[in-house]
C-alpha cells in the first residue's frame, strides 16, 4: 500500500490539476462574458430599442434564430452597409428572410 507521504503527494497533484482546470474554465467563461459586452454594444448601437427588445424576446423563444441574427446584423455593422438603426419594421423583414432560410420541410400525415 501507499505511505502518507505518497498520499499526500498524489492528493497534492491531484489538487493542482483541479485548480488548473478552474482557472482555465474561470478565463473562457470570462473571454465569453467580455464578447457578449461588445456583441450587446454593437447590437444597441445599430438597433433602436424596439428592435432590441424584439431580438431578446426571440432569444428567450429560438436562441438560435437570435444568434443568426445578431451575427448577420454585426457583419451589416461591420461593411458599413448601415447607415441608420435598423427599426423593428427592417429588423422583421432581416428575420423573415433568415428563417425563409432555415425553414424545415414540414409533413403532415393524415390517417382515413
Amino acid at each position: 500500500m501507499y505511505d502518507d507521504e505518497e498520499m499526500e503527494a498524489i492528493r497534492q497533484k491531484k489538487l493542482a490539476e483541479l485548480q488548473q482546470q478552474a482557472a482555465v474554465q474561470e478565463s473562457q467563461e470570462e473571454q465569453r462574458a467580455s464578447l457578449e459586452a461588445q456583441k450587446q454594444s454593437v447590437l444597441r448601437q445599430i438597433l433602436t430599442e424596439e428592435a432590441l427588445q424584439r431580438l431578446a424576446n426571440i432569444k428567450l423563444v429560438r436562441p438560435e434564430l437570435a444568434e443568426a441574427v445578431e451575427l448577420r446584423l454585426i457583419q451589416l455593422a461591420q461593411q458599413g452597409s448601415l447607415s441608420d438603426k435598423l427599426t423593428d419594421a427592417q429588423l422583421k423583414d432581416i428575420l423573415r428572410k433568415i428563417q425563409g432560410q432555415k425553414r424545415e420541410t414540414k409533413i403532415d400525415i393524415r390517417r382515413l
